[in-house]
């Protein structure tokens, strides 16, 4: 059976009210509106739903019965749109992030903190991994946008340029000489060198790089995070290249030691991914808004 579900808003609000009047008044409609309406819906389900009575109408046997029914209905549509209410205040929600652990320790932290304190009914979960696999969640749908190294593309996902990144070459103390001079990109053959593994967004654009100069980069150490490298540089087993902001505070400290290379390496950016064409959370709007 097919009814119009504006039929049973009419039915509900006069049982409420108890009065025809009332019940357009609530409605926004006139009473003979009201009249039409129930004896659509009366003659749709085959019984009497009301009586009148002098101070208006009263729901017969029937109608009370319906009336249970549709009063449950009623409430938890209600409680559907306070808790979207609330999603869309941020008093509740959850936001789904995807990001690797260099990204969260040296980008997002600061930021998550921020939107915790301001929204701390706000459920946050992060799912460390590279790029191309949190591209890959994202278009799972298990994660709401990710936060990625750039450059990374695909047809399904939409990218966006946030904070530009300058690698740069660094090596530990006692490196430091290398620092009075240009280093030439292929006078890295000469010194053990560091990078990430294979695979990953940072390593493809660091080879490619070299590449475009006619320079294939063969390291010594493959290691599974930025953190580490930099672990490792430090500690004297050789050079690589990282993010200078990643690393700002060990060069003034002169834990690390920068050696100008020449030709330099180009800018990369800090990218948000998100999917094409679904519209992104109240909570996920709010947070992508405090990032540069």
């Amino acid at each position: 059976m097919s009814i119009n579900s504006e039929w049973y808003r009419a039915f509900y609000w006069t049982a409420v009210k108890g009065s025809l009047s009332k019940a357009a008044e609530q409605l926004h409609i006139t009473q003979p509106a009201i009249s039409h309406t129930l004896k659509q819906l009366e003659n749709q389900l085959g019984g009497q739903l009301f009586f009148r009575t002098p101070r208006g109408v009263e729901l017969t046997k029937e109608g009370e019965v319906l009336f249970t029914h549709i009063e449950q209905a009623f409430r938890l549509m209600d409680i559907g749109e306070k808790k979207l209410a609330e999603m869309h205040n941020l008093d509740s929600g959850e936001m789904n992030i995807g990001a690797s652990d260099t990204l969260c320790k040296h980008f997002l932290l600061p930021y998550l903190e921020r939107f915790h304190l301001d929204y701390p009914n706000v459920r946050i979960r992060v799912t460390n991994r590279t790029t191309p696999e949190t591209i890959s969640l994202l278009k799972q749908g298990l994660i709401d946008f990710g936060i990625v190294n750039l450059p990374a593309s695909d047809s399904k996902v939409t990218m966006k340029k946030s904070l530009a990144l300058q690698e740069c070459l660094v090596g530990g103390a006692a490196y430091a000489s290398l620092a009075d001079r240009i280093f030439n990109l292929e006078d890295i053959a000469r010194f053990p060198l560091l990078m990430l593994e294979p695979g990953g967004s940072i390593r493809g654009f660091l080879d490619r790089y070299a590449s475009s100069h006619g320079i294939t980069l063969k390291p010594e150490f493959e290691l599974g995070s930025i953190d580490l490298v930099i672990q490792f540089v430090r500690s004297g087993f050789g050079l690589a290249f990282v993010a200078r902001e990643y690393v700002s505070d060990e060069l003034k400290a002169g834990r690390l030691i920068e050696i100008p290379l020449f030709p330099a390496v180009p800018k990369r950016h800090i990218g948000i991914a998100t999917l094409s064409g679904i519209p992104l959370s109240s909570a996920s709007k709010r947070f992508l808004g405090l990032l540069p």
